[in-house]
């Protein structure tokens, strides 16, 4: 009987092993690649409240889009964050009774395990590659 359970038990070890590579290659093969926000332009006066809602899609190796993708949301002017409009966990940008013109609104997403450490002023251009990103224009009255 000790004899017929060694190999089963090389058989059952051999399996998990499989396993587990598959699901770690899988991972490996299914990344974020890019996003793309929409509307790709929008003008606060046209939005009830002025309130913009952005939308994130991420597009992924062998799978389909994913809507709304997870993001990090910021508003930029000339390459760095600014504070008179505010862009909410979900996308949704206002404009503050100081802004006059036109803000990008990025969203972004660290790219891999490692880099959730990626400076959210990276959003702005300043260090983009740690992570994906991509980015829209708001324009407050």
């Amino acid at each position: 009987m000790r004899k017929a359970l060694i190999p089963v038990s090389l058989l059952a070890l051999i399996l998990v092993g499989s396993l587990v590579a598959l699901s770690c290659g899988a991972q490996n093969q299914n990344q974020l690649q890019s996003m793309s926000v929409s509307p790709t332009a929008a003008d606060a006066k046209d939005y009830p409240n002025e309130q913009v809602p952005f939308t994130a899609t991420g597009y992924y190796t062998n799978s389909r889009p994913v809507t709304p993708q997870p993001a990090t949301w910021v508003a930029c002017q000339s390459g760095a964050a600014v504070t008179d409009v505010t862009v909410s966990a979900t996308g949704v940008a206002q404009c503050g009774t100081g802004a006059s013109g036109t803000y990008a609104i990025d969203a972004w997403n660290p790219l891999g395990k490692g880099t959730y450490n990626c400076p959210a002023y990276s959003a702005c251009g300043a260090v983009p590659q740690c992570s994906i990103q991509a980015v829209a224009q708001l324009t407050c009255p």
